[in-house]
């Protein structure tokens, strides 16, 4: 084989190469060796690192390859041949690689149930070791490009990825609600843990980037969970419940089949006692808001003035904290009788302002008696217990309604 006098490596093409080695191994020590700006030259001979040349021309002999001496036993001048692999690696260029993570099974905090998740990417690597790089992962390969980096240490990486993602959601409680808010503090968080796993190949990690945590629609249990997300938002905006739509497509299926001359009637009993009947009696299901009559002069009185309908649960008795159905007027533990928050349903004592549940507020401080604490009718000039007369309830300048404890008019500022 011919005796190469000129060392150099001109990358071609649009190809993301990491390092290259040189095709031919039969040297001279007056070879001239070119290497670029953005490269740095390794030789091996026989197994060991024989010189490191930075951006130049350098001219290989004894005077810079002192080993050579030692390997080949060259004397001082003349064109002496030996045999050594030179490799060029890029080092000033960043590259920028795109990864994504398939399947993460967790338990989500906002849906409190399994859902499988996908995570993608970007990060940037840069050489700043080349005789590391060359010997943990180059070995005998004659070029190195991006696609060998990410096939050779997909697993590792893939790994260490998932696991850091998932403990960190897990840890914060971080639901798939709000994961899109935190993406900058995961990939903050994955480049520390990644960086001393490419610094011991030689690399340096120069950027890390989360660019999307979402569902995986590419499974079957992953198509479900958004099914049933986009199923959640439609009732939560059309203000219906789940059982409340199946109800109602029972009633459709019902309705076709007695047009249809089918077995129907069946179907309409059954959609009747889901829907509570139109009287409400016997109902396993109410609608979730009692509905307006449309067409009137008081429509848009009605509907400002919708009201939740109490569903049937239990409750807890305000005097023996017993539990009884909603349906009771009276415990049926000690016969107490069953004073329901208008908004929330709990027990509450029968002289209680304020549910002790929620704090609605269940009697005024206006409307009761000055004498004997007894709930008084509105504006009522006596009491119906005691027979107290009460105060004026009526401001003497503005005639705006008073309570028996205020002073002042709220409106005028008139003394009482």
């Amino acid at each position: 084989m011919a005796i190469i006098d000129v060392v150099s490596w001109s990358p071609q093409g649009n190809q993301t190469i990491y390092a290259y080695r040189f095709p031919e191994t039969n040297l001279s020590t007056y070879t001239q060796l070119i290497v670029q700006e953005s490269q740095e030259a390794i030789l091996f001979s026989k197994g060991q690192i024989a010189g490191k040349f930075g951006p130049g021309k350098h001219t290989l002999n004894t005077e810079n390859l002192p080993i050579l001496r030692n390997l080949f036993g060259l004397p001082f001048g003349g064109k002496n041949p030996f045999t050594a692999e030179v490799w060029f690696v890029n080092k000033l260029q960043p590259y920028n690689i795109d990864w994504s993570i398939d399947r993460m099974d967790i338990h989500d905090a906002d849906y409190n149930t399994g859902i499988p998740l996908v995570a993608n990417g970007r990060y940037g690597l840069k050489i700043n070791d080349a005789e590391r790089f060359l010997i943990k992962i180059v070995g005998t390969k004659n070029l190195f490009d991006q696609n060998d980096l990410t096939d050779q240490f997909f697993g590792e990486f893939s790994t260490k990825t998932k696991s850091t993602v998932l403990q960190f959601m897990i840890n914060n409680r971080i639901g798939l609600k709000q994961i899109s808010a935190h993406l900058d503090s995961i990939s903050e968080h994955l480049k520390t843990v990644m960086l001393p796993f490419w610094e011991n190949l030689g690399l340096e990690l120069t950027k890390f980037y989360v660019t999307s945590i979402e569902i995986d629609s590419s499974t079957e249990s992953g198509r479900r969970v958004l099914d049933a997300i986009s199923r959640q938002s439609a009732q939560s905006i059309g203000g219906y419940t789940w059982q409340q739509e199946q109800a109602f497509g029972v009633a459709n299926n019902a309705i076709d089949g007695i047009s249809n001359n089918n077995s129907g009637i069946l179907g309409a009993v059954l959609a009747t006692n889901m829907m509570g009947g139109l009287a409400g009696g016997g109902a396993s299901m109410q609608p979730q808001y009692n509905q307006p009559t449309f067409g009137g002069a008081n429509q848009q009185q009605q509907m400002n003035n919708l009201q939740p309908v109490n569903q049937i649960k239990d409750v807890y008795c305000s005097n023996c904290s017993k539990k009884f159905p909603s349906t009771h007027s009276f415990c049926p533990h000690c016969g107490d009788s069953y004073d329901a928050c208008p908004k929330c349903g709990t027990d509450n004592d029968k002289n209680a302002k304020r549910c002790v549940s929620c704090g609605t507020q269940l009697k005024s401080e206006s409307s009761l008696c000055l004498n004997c604490n007894n709930p008084l009718e509105p504006n009522a000039s006596f009491c119906g217990n005691c027979g107290q007369q009460q105060a004026e309830n009526k401001c003497s300048r503005c005639q705006n309604p008073l309570s028996p404890n205020e002073k002042f008019c709220s409106k005028c500022g008139q003394k009482r």
